[in-house]
């Protein structure tokens, strides 16, 4: 009587989850067992409960496979052919699962959708592009196509066989042996319940982005103009020169520097296996290559910056023949008139870059007549060495011919020379 009283109390301590004492489970073997039986129970119902829970959270997240209808010809339409913007079509997808009322409709122009688990049979093969929702989608078979999916992983199975891209939104790609025709791209899950930066994220303005645009012109334009005034006040000599060349002797510049953009490369090349032949030369070799490197962008920037010179200077001039007044006409006035004139192509594209055609042309145009200057300049650059050599210049006058002796004493361009004032003439005979 009393062990079956002492089995009842381990049963009840046991299912309200109180401890025994450690003398009654000694001094009662029965209880002891009792004890054991009550908490295996108790594991197994927990066990039980807690796969029943499961189960049904996986068939929550995952619904019955089911093919997606087209929708009509006003309902949502998805188009998988190009998969070169992911972030906009997982937008449009998970906008056509949100249908007001009745079930999901969605129409893939040369393709299918299905909702749930898919899986393409070792014998089948299925033309066209498909998209599988909430659930994975196994392939065993040939898949003719693009294939997508929205929430859910890609197995390609030995002996499967996609033949176009594939893009996961929300999951990743398993090749178990199987074969690809095109790329493979994942874009990552976002948790549930967090605001989805690729969905809250607004598309740009228009206005936007002409302001940012202009904004990034402005920067360009104001740091060339920062390194034209520095080049000016440390080397205006030789910007003359190299700006002097580029007007006299455009074409000449230009197919100078087109010769020296094709044997770029060839040089450093040469340049870089020249240095490794020799001990020496490996040690020096990080070094010339930054010397390289610094006079490319050096010869390119100051040449593009002597172009603008040109320009403003030839502009400056013509003004003031035509009688215009400037207050004072200097290198640092042909320096910012030349960059705003070259500045104008890129701020046309600011503007109007948006509209569909002319917005391309605009660019095109602003491309091209940046390469033709820029190419002109380091061509000029390379003629007259930097601006230490004029010979392409136009300065038909040496500068010692610009004295008052040379001038009084020396016949220029079939004008005798003139008599010094105070001088007597001589007479032959006297």
């Amino acid at each position: 009587m009393r062990a079956r009283k002492g089995g009842v109390g381990a049963l009840i301590l046991a299912l309200v989850g109180l401890p025994q004492p450690a003398s009654a489970s000694f001094s009662n073997p029965l209880s002891f067992s009792a004890a054991e039986v009550v908490q295996n129970l108790r594991e197994l119902v927990s066990d039980l409960s807690e796969l029943a829970r499961s189960k049904q959270q996986r068939q929550g997240d995952r619904p019955q496979p089911q093919a997606i209808e087209p929708a009509p010809a006003s309902g949502p339409t998805v188009d998988l052919s190009d998969l070169g913007a992911p972030t906009d079509l997982e937008r449009r997808i998970r906008a056509a699962l949100r249908p007001p009322d009745g079930p999901i409709r969605l129409t893939v122009p040369g393709g299918a959708a299905r909702l749930g688990d898919y899986s393409l049979g070792s014998n089948e093969s299925v033309s066209g592009h498909l998209l599988v929702v909430r659930g994975n989608a196994e392939i065993y078979g040939k898949l003719l196509g693009n294939l997508v999916t929205l929430d859910g992983n890609v197995i390609v199975h030995p002996g499967g066989m996609v033949s176009g891209d594939i893009l996961t939104l929300g999951g990743e790609v398993r090749d178990e042996g199987g074969d690809i025709g095109g790329a493979v791209s994942t874009l990552p899950a976002v948790p549930e319940g967090t605001p989805s930066a690729r969905d809250s994220e607004p598309a740009p303005s228009t206005a936007g982005t002409i302001f940012r645009r202009s904004a990034g012109v402005a920067g360009v334009f104001l740091t060339l103009c920062a390194l034209g005034f520095g080049l000016v006040m440390f080397a205006r000599p030789n910007l003359e020169v190299v700006a002097d060349t580029v007007s006299h002797s455009f074409g000449r510049a230009f197919v100078t520097g087109l010769l020296g953009q094709i044997l770029l490369l060839p040089t450093f090349g040469m340049l870089v296996v020249g240095l490794i032949l020799s001990v020496a030369g490996i040690l020096l070799l990080p070094f010339a290559v930054a010397v390289y490197v610094l006079l490319v962008i050096v010869g390119v920037l100051g040449g593009y910056l002597a172009v603008a010179h040109a320009m403003g200077e030839t502009y400056t001039r013509r003004r003031m023949a035509l009688g215009a007044v400037i207050g004072s006409p200097n290198s640092y006035r042909y320096i910012l008139v030349g960059l705003g004139a070259l500045a104008a192509f890129w701020l046309a594209w600011a503007l109007f870059g948006w509209v569909p055609v002319a917005g391309e042309l605009v660019r095109a145009a602003a491309i091209l007549v940046t390469w033709l200057l820029s190419t002109a300049g380091l061509g000029a650059a390379l003629l007259s060495r930097a601006g230490i050599r004029g010979h392409f210049a136009g300065r038909l006058i040496p500068p010692e011919a610009l004295t008052d002796e040379y001038l009084w004493a020396t016949p220029q361009f079939g004008v005798t020379a003139g008599r010094r004032p105070g001088s007597r003439t001589p007479t032959r005979g006297l």
